[in-house]
């Protein structure tokens, strides 16, 4: 009898046994993002399978032991992945095959040896989601990196190692993206392009490019929507808004398509800051990747936006006190008036990609974008300038005006529309040879921009009207009698209907091989951009060329302490777009020229372990000498350019970066970012450019409860010294250059999980009613916990008493609550 029992309690066992289970799935790409049918994905000698034609596959695999997953496939390095799934998980892997690179990992690999090479910085998606912030998506995260800064947490623009929100690429599913062009403050933007629901992977390259990337002098993004493997639905909502997001696969996954649709609200914030108004923001948007796999070697894609953002904003008053202890100023301001603003765009990109062989693949992109947008506005001010401030602490009137020494108004009007059609087309090619890589394209863009304005300003201080600052007036006001005619401080009326015509094409080679049991590798290629403008009321613009020659090397030393080392640059052109061409009087210079960068950086990859957990330490050196520069202002985040190439800068700086597990099991990173950059004007001396941000300082952190793994923590801290605090219109910059106070902001988020389908402990059995989800979480945001004033612009008032003018601040939006709700099916 006990031999029995003994039998029936291993037979119990090895069921039991027999019985945990795990699932592996995903698709398996190439260096192109191809899908790869026929690839053998194994885990012993007896057990595996293959990836169908559309490079999918699904893999059960024993639970709660180590398993080691190879994908092999023949001209490609194998891929090896160790891991150890719990019962019934399920885990997505998308491995990269390549042809000069193997890769092996402990959890999850990509391509990431060949970027970091290309100097590029992955992020991971799932983090992008997580992370807490006023405009939370891919660039509230970029603003955590080093050399990438931005003072406005309502605005997803970006500014990287010195340069402005112009001069940076972005591309989805390698087609390039643009964005709206009237849009002068961050709480007008709304929603960024990028829906960070659909994405699959991120790369950023702060500077150094190779050639196949386009023509600006900062920065790339570049964003691959995922291709949907199965059905999946989820849906976020909180007190800024919501976003629904659904995919799924035909039964032969030969289609796959994903839709997101958003929508936001900015009055949270807005009705927090000191400006008391009627605020009607509506910003809502529907996005859509769609790819058709029509053999094994053809697939085509489909990329589509719409967004529909309408801001109403009527502004009731404003109080602002600023100035020190032992000067203390306040300005108090009523407004009559309303602005009201409205930007629909429209986006749709046609991708096709054929694999000829196994070592070529040709590539035609074809894309149009629409913009219509109309920027109204009537808005009278009329302001009371007080320098003699109550500053009793204990006091009851702390912080009121004891009297008033400056009276004045000041009407902003505008009757601007914009309508821009921006069309391309375009081939590339990727050719492999050996341990040799050849990529080329050709791209031709015709851009069409029909742009009227009608806005001016006119100032008024005690009854006197405040003449532009300009040689030509001389106002003695009210000491002598100004006999001229009355004009506005501030006028601009143009109507511009422009063509632009741009052929652009690159050519690029790359190279791996051993240097003494050392790698290297190897990059060099050379774009050029020829454009040609033309239009109604503009002189024909001479055809322009630039050449662009751009190189990268990299080394790993055969050592034991893992080391990369990376040297790059190249000559930088940026030939000018719309906003570029037009001047402070709304004419367009169809002869300004591109402005150029010759840059260098030199980086160091330190991957370590410290406690049994990988880090990983970046650091790069840069330097970038710029000529023929257009010199701009800034007010919020619109652009103003003098349309001329009348200034020389240079920027260089440190960029660090520590990243890794700080706590078992997720990422975070500390970085350190230190710039200086200067331009001079008609060799006048240099002076600080609208942005020199001297010292960086991010923080990205992800925490748990360690008795309560369901609960978590994530910190988004952004640390960065003051920027220089702009000029009033028609002044010298040269006169103007203090700057604002530092700029310090922490957003601090909560989740909780209450269903978390990859943990036992988090399902349900299928009666009961939260079965349906795959994921359910709550939480709850503080955006700027310490209620920190931060500015992003000056307002500039004067009066006729002393002549002087006062630089008041613009503050940004004060300490803010949010609550979060997010469900997958």
């Amino acid at each position: 009898m006990k031999n029995i029992y003994l039998l029936g309690v291993l037979l119990l066992l090895t069921s039991i046994s027999l019985a945990q289970q795990a699932t592996i799935k995903g698709i398996i790409l190439d260096e192109n993002n191809t899908p790869i049918p026929g690839v053998n994905i194994s885990f012993s000698s007896t057990k595996g399978t293959q990836s169908n034609t559309n490079g999918f596959y699904q893999l059960t695999i024993p639970a709660n032991k180590k398993i080691t997953i190879h994908y092999s496939y023949v001209g490609f390095k194998k891929v090896s992945l160790n891991l150890a799934l719990t019962n019934k998980e399920t885990y997505e892997f998308n491995p990269i095959l390549k042809t000069d690179i193997e890769q092996i990992g402990q959890v999850i690999l990509t391509g990431s040896r060949n970027k970091e090479v290309q100097g590029i910085t992955n992020i991971n998606p799932e983090v992008i989601r997580k992370i807490p912030g006023a405009n939370a998506g891919v660039e509230n995260l970029l603003k955590t990196l080093p050399g990438v800064s931005s003072n406005n947490e309502l605005s997803t623009q970006y500014n990287v190692r010195g340069g402005n929100f112009d001069e940076n690429l972005v591309y989805v599913n390698e087609i390039e993206v643009y964005r709206p062009f009237l849009i002068r403050s961050g709480q007008q933007e709304g929603l960024s392009f990028v829906n960070a629901n659909m994405v699959r992977n991120v790369d950023f390259s702060a500077g150094g490019f190779q050639a196949k990337y386009g023509d600006k002098l900062s920065s790339v993004l570049a964003i691959d929507y995922r291709r949907p493997v199965d059905f999946a639905a989820q849906l976020e909502a909180s007190l800024l808004g919501g976003s629904a997001t659904i995919e799924g696969t035909s039964k032969n996954k030969k289609l796959a398509g994903i839709l997101g649709v958003r929508y936001r609200d900015n009055s949270l914030f807005v009705n927090a800051k000191e400006t008391e108004t009627n605020f009607k923001p509506r910003f809502a948007d529907a996005q859509t990747y769609i790819t058709y796999q029509v053999s094994d070697k053809f697939e085509l894609g489909f990329l589509g936006n719409i967004a529909l953002n309408k801001y109403d904003y009527e502004p009731v008053t404003r109080k602002t006190n600023f100035g020190t202890l032992q000067n203390p100023k306040s300005l108090f301001i009523y407004y009559e008036g309303q602005e009201k603003d409205q930007y629909e765009t429209y986006f749709g990109a046609l991708k096709a990609s054929y694999k000829i062989s196994d070592n070529y693949t040709a590539k035609v992109i074809a894309s149009v974008y629409n913009t219509q947008e109309q920027e109204y506005y009537d808005i009278l001010g009329e302001y009371l300038l007080s320098d003699n401030v109550n500053t009793d602490i204990g006091g009851d009137g702390l912080g009121d005006a004891e009297y008033y020494t400056g009276v004045g108004s000041q009407l902003s009007h505008a009757r601007n529309d914009l309508d821009a059609l921006i069309a391309n087309i375009e081939h590339k090619g990727s050719y492999a040879l050996q341990q040799h890589q050849f990529d080329y394209g050709v791209k031709y863009t015709h851009e069409n921009i029909k742009d009227r304005i009608r806005e001016y300003e006119v100032i008024d201080s005690a009854g006197f009207s405040i003449r532009p600052l300009l040689p030509d007036y001389h106002n003695n006001q009210p000491y002598e009698a100004y006999n001229a005619p009355l004009e506005p401080y501030h006028s601009v009326r143009a109507k511009n209907n422009t063509n632009i015509n741009r052929l652009q094409a690159y050519l690029q080679w790359s190279y791996k091989t051993q240097l003494d049991h050392h790698d290297l590798w190897l990059n060099a290629g050379v774009r050029s951009h020829t454009w040609a403008i033309t239009g109604d009321n503009i002189p024909d613009g001479k055809t322009q060329t630039v050449i662009s020659p751009r190189a990268q090397i990299a080394l790993k030393p055969a050592w034991k302490t893992d080391m990369l080392f990376r040297l790059s640059g190249g000559l930088y052109y940026q030939p000018p777009f719309y906003r570029e061409l037009r001047d402070v009087n709304g004419l367009v210079q169809p002869n300004l020229k591109a402005q150029q960068s010759i840059h260098f950086v030199a980086g160091n990859d330190y991957s370590f372990k410290l406690s049994d957990r990988p880090f990983k330490l970046t650091s790069e050196i840069y330097y970038k000498k710029l000529n023929d520069v257009n010199p701009y202002t800034v007010e919020n985040v619109r652009i103003r350019y003098t349309a001329a190439n009348i200034a020389k800068a240079y920027a260089y700086g440190l960029d660090m970066r520590l990243y890794g597990e700080f706590v078992p099991g997720t990422e975070s990173w500390l970085s350190l970012g230190v710039l200086k950059t200067e331009e001079n004007h008609l060799d006048k001396g240099y002076i600080a450019r609208p942005t020199d941000q001297r010292l960086k300082v991010g923080l990205m952190f992800q925490d748990y409860v360690p008795k309560i793994p369901s609960l978590k923590v994530y910190l988004n801290l952004v640390y960065n010294t003051g920027l220089p605090g702009g000029s009033p219109s028609y002044a010298d910059p040269y006169d103007y250059q203090t700057r604002l106070r530092d700029y310090r902001r922490a957003d601090i988020g909560f989740s909780y999980d209450i269903v978390d389908s990859e943990r036992q402990d988090k399902t349900f059995p299928k009666n009961h009613w939260l079965s349906i989800f795959k994921h359910l979480s709550i939480g709850m945001e503080i955006f700027n916990i310490f209620d920190n004033q931060n500015s992003i612009t000056n307002t500039f008032v004067r009066d006729v008493y002393n002549k002087q003018m006062y630089s008041v601040p613009n503050y940004l939006s004060p300490r803010v609550f949010n609550v979060r709700l997010s469900m997958r099916f």
